[in-house]
């Protein structure tokens, strides 16, 4: 997510702490009070084997949920390019799904096998491994940068490859699964010999395994009600928005709350103060509720530093520093400066927190393996004995040991999936070569690795930060014949394989403190990677034919990280030479002040830190514009004050009214595509018009009458 996601929201298990016989939380024994573990709540509930935790109700709830997710995934990575963890909702719907068709057959009694936390976590591992395709595929970023739209608007002579269903889908099927084969060997060391926390898939066990208890799911069955509400209203306003919108710069998402002449300047934009009224939608509200706090105000920061300072003073020095006859989305124009200055952030932001968590990397390892006379061996049996572990430990290490998964086997899968990608893409994309290719797989198991640790230590992956690093090496390497494409897919191998190797680490987290098999974990994790090669590029091919302007500047799906990414893989090409007059000096200037900000940031602590905005945030308005920032704000200060009335309640039930906020916009933007390619048009247009132009109007139809 471009690391910008947070830590899944522990929700709160709902326990009261009273007396129960199997699911509470204290027990008695002996006549003496005492605390229960996790696994001693569950201890009388039967383990199914790692078969029948893959069920076909899992799966087909797992492949609706991956739509609904995909769309919503789709539709941030199209917009601004933020992601939120949907961990949280994918978890929750699953258990409620689930949940109510297991109680209808039980009240029929044709249940043959109940609903259990182990299920629950594949639902949640595949549909999450689905929807994360929409990310890792480049939709919004690498894949859709090497189109003639944006190659256009970046002026380069780098070629072009347009979309089209049946490539895109060849191409993620023989590039994302290679990252799964390439960390399984290592699921021991990492979750039980290190130790990781991994944070995300820590946050999301404890949410299925409170689910499952009886509080747990009178609390769940209430969060889903909520999400129901939420989801209701944003359906609908989004459908409300719609209708008045039937031609260009018309309805709510034009309203110029500052005047007319501010919303010439694109001003509007920037400082709109009733995102529920007059924003696009309701999503960056929800997304706004998830995020953290120091996010929304670095965006809103990014914006008014760009839109309200900077670009206005640039465009004063037209014809000194650029062609004042240039148009505005010209390359070598402001547009170049806003692009570039965006790298610049994103880039420096990238380097310095690659250099610290591959630093903690490798410090880690290294306080590791001192301890060890040995390394560690995948499917060796773990030294620890029952008096040196807690008995929740010794049960989840038993079950995450029991169910093998073969070494020779995640080798010979790797192996044969990278000899046919390396066969198979430069068909694909003649630009890449073999070697190229041969070289990425090489170095890709060791990457995925690096990825895969620093985020169980960390909860940071750092997937976009290896992708760049591709295009600069591949691009350099390819020259300017071809060099700009050839870095774009290198980007997205690369993306793939390290995205997929930490995620899969998390649910194996995840799985070991649910006793989810590994085998069922992995599984998942392949059946979702499935779904997603299939429901990822469908949904954007809807997007793509239904929205005529997608990827231009301006537009409601201006995919702001595809010019962003296709102009990095220029850069790497060409060099310093792409850029206008004077923008290099601001690049150095703006790419030190990001590992400034970051060093600052990381000195002052965790506690006073946290007050430091994030570069990588300020830079997504660079180019993009912050209309949304305003609406993420509105989204926490919500959150806070509803933290300062009732703080339990907030914990518990924020996500759902979030998720909800972010689920019914995202489905709307279905009926809305399907419309849009069916020809139907809004049947209102609601323009905001000059004093001026109402005039002129009146007097037109007076005229007439």
């Amino acid at each position: 997510m471009d690391g910008l996601g947070r830590d899944e929201d522990k929700v709160d298990n709902g326990f009261n702490h009273e007396e129960e016989e199997h699911g509470g939380r204290k027990s008695s024994k002996n006549g003496a009070e005492y605390e229960m573990s996790v696994e001693q709540i569950f201890e009388n509930r039967e383990v199914p084997p790692w078969k029948k935790q893959l069920t076909m109700r899992a799966f087909a709830v797992s492949f609706v949920l991956s739509i609904l997710f995909t769309f919503i995934v789709m539709k941030l990575n199209l917009t601004t390019g933020i992601i939120p963890s949907l961990n949280v909702s994918a978890g929750l719907l699953g258990f409620f799904f689930v949940k109510t068709w297991t109680k209808l057959l039980s009240k029929s009694g044709l249940l043959r096998q109940p609903f259990t936390r182990q299920e629950n976590t594949v639902i949640q591992t595949c549909v999450v491994a689905s929807s994360g395709i929409a990310f890792s595929g480049g939709f919004g970023s690498y894949l859709f940068g090497m189109s003639e739209r944006v190659a256009k608007q970046s002026g380069d002579n780098g070629g072009f490859k347009n979309p089209s269903l049946g490539w895109i889908i060849g191409f993620l099927f023989v590039v994302s699964f290679l990252g799964l084969f390439s960390v399984v060997p290592l699921r021991k060391i990492m979750i039980i010999d290190f130790k990781l926390t991994y944070p995300s898939g820590t946050a999301t066990a404890h949410l299925i395994n409170s689910f499952h208890t009886p509080q747990g799911a009178k609390l769940a069955r209430k969060q889903v009600k909520t999400l129901g509400k939420f989801f209701s209203f944003s359906f609908l306003w989004g459908f409300f928005q719609w209708f008045y919108t039937a031609g260009d710069g018309c309805g709510f998402i034009s309203f110029p709350t500052f005047g007319l002449k501010a919303y010439e300047n694109m001003c509007v934009e920037s400082v709109q103060v009733l995102p529920l009224v007059n924003s696009k939608t309701t999503t960056y509200v929800g997304v706004g509720m998830i995020c953290p706090y120091i996010i929304n105000i670095s965006v809103l920061l990014g914006g008014i530093l760009s839109w309200g300072l900077m670009w206005p003073l640039i465009e004063n020095r037209k014809g000194d520093w650029f062609n004042a006859d240039l148009p505005k989305k010209n390359m070598h124009g402001l547009q170049g400066y806003q692009v570039f200055i965006a790298i610049a952030l994103i880039l420096g932001d990238g380097l310095y927190n690659f250099v610290k968590v591959f630093t903690r990397t490798l410090t880690g390892l290294f306080y590791q393996f001192r301890g060890q006379q040995s390394l560690p061996v995948a499917n060796q049996h773990s030294s620890d004995t029952s008096d040196k572990v807690s008995y929740d430990d010794q049960r989840r290490i038993q079950l995450f040991l029991k169910d093998q998964i073969p070494t020779w086997f995640s080798v010979a899968g790797y192996v044969t999936i990278a000899t046919i990608s390396t066969i198979v893409l430069p068909f694909i994309f003649p630009e890449l070569k073999w070697y190229y290719v041969l070289v990425i797989y090489i170095f890709a198991p060791t990457l995925a690795f690096c990825n895969a640790y620093g985020a169980g230590l960390t909860d940071w992956s750092l997937a976009s930060t290896y992708g760049k690093l591709a295009i600069f090496t591949i691009g350099a390497w390819a020259g300017p014949n071809g060099g700009v494409l050839a870095g774009l897919i290198a980007c997205g191998v690369m993306m793939n394989i390290v995205a997929t190797a930490s995620d899969l680490m998390q649910d194996f987290k995840t799985g070991y403190l649910t006793l989810a098999s590994p085998r069922s974990m992995f599984v998942s994790q392949v059946i979702g990677t499935a779904m997603g090669c299939i429901v990822s590029p469908c949904v954007f091919w809807l997007f793509y034919n239904a929205f005529d302007d997608l990827g231009l500047p301006g537009s409601q799906y201006a995919a702001p990280f595809g010019i962003v990414y296709r102009n990095m893989s220029v850069l790497g090409v060409q060099g310093f030479s792409a850029l206008p007059k004077d923008c290099l000096l601001l690049c150095y200037v703006f790419f030190g002040a990001a590992i400034l900000i970051n060093s600052i940031k990381d000195m002052l602590g965790k506690k006073w830190g946290s007050y430091i905005p994030l570069p990588m945030a300020m830079a997504i308005p660079f180019y993009l514009g912050p209309y949304f920032a305003i609406d993420m704000c509105v989204g926490s200060l919500i959150l806070f004050v509803w933290e300062k009335l009732n703080k339990e309640k907030a914990a518990a039930f924020a996500p759902a009214v979030a998720s909800g906020l972010i689920c019914g916009d995202g489905i709307w933007t279905l009926p809305s595509s399907i419309l849009a390619l069916a020809g139907v048009q809004p049947p209102i247009c609601m323009k905001f018009l000059s004093r001026a132009t109402n005039a002129r109007v009146d007097n037109f139809l007076s005229s007439k009458s």
